[in-house]
């Protein structure tokens, strides 16, 4: 498995007023499976991911990322957990105003050590089709490539994992089936499991598995006619 997680809980706020975000999640997500997380806003989907991706340390229950054990790791063990093994993509891209695209995409691997961080960079903003656009700054670059430079970001250091939390939120619609589409392929062609957060039903349906959340629980949990075709072909 990917993702395992047993009675995983989240409270945030005081010890005299807590606020329980997640309630008792169990979930299973295999190696290479491309999932979508649905629900209303406040039904606690950021706050799993956070979670899952390392992001957050969950207040109880059992997790286990990437063959890590999660909840056995402070927060600078999550940290070096999620090097390499998890890329994360965001609704607001989360660029480096004063980097380049390069410099965006190379520096966490650097962080990480690589030795050939802005080589391995370059070549993933030319997967990404932006090779022509290396040398800009993010102001220098539309929504639609930003979030180009944060895919690639994400997969550069070929992590077994990826998150995207809202990656069209902030994009048009045509600009963000372009991103759908690139973000689906990079996946595939790196053998990673994706959890995508989405409000968009259609998006869902273009995955294999859906999971709907409501009040800080899975209320559902579904494939998808994507599955059964895979199945069917095999």
């Amino acid at each position: 498995m990917a993702i395992s997680a047993r009675g995983l809980t989240l409270t945030l706020g005081s010890a005299e007023a807590p606020v329980e975000i997640l309630k008792g999640i169990d979930l299973d997500i295999e190696k290479g499976e491309v999932v979508a997380l649905l629900g209303p806003s406040g039904s606690g989907k950021s706050s799993l991911m956070a979670v899952l991706s390392g992001l957050e340390r969950s207040s109880g229950g059992s997790l286990t990322v990437a063959g890590q054990d999660f909840t056995s790791l402070n927060e600078d063990g999550l940290a070096a957990a999620r090097r390499g093994r998890i890329g994360i993509v965001l609704q607001a891209f989360h660029l480096l105003p004063t980097m380049t695209a390069t410099e965006n995409v190379a520096t966490p691997m650097e962080l990480a050590g690589a030795k050939d961080a802005s080589l391995r960079a370059e070549a993933e903003l030319t997967a990404v089709g932006l090779g022509h656009r290396t040398g800009h700054y993010p102001t220098q670059l539309s929504g639609g490539e930003q979030q180009r430079v944060a895919i690639a970001r994400a997969t550069a250091p070929r992590p077994t994992l990826i998150f995207a939390d809202e990656p069209t939120g902030n994009l048009d619609a045509s600009t963000g089936e372009e991103i759908v589409e690139l973000l689906f392929n990079r996946r595939a062609e790196t053998g990673a499991t994706l959890l995508i957060i989405t409000h968009d039903a259609l998006l869902a349906e273009k995955c294999e598995r859906v999971l709907t959340m409501a009040d800080g629980v899975i209320a559902s949990d579904r494939k998808t006619g994507v599955n059964a075709q895979a199945e069917a072909a095999e």
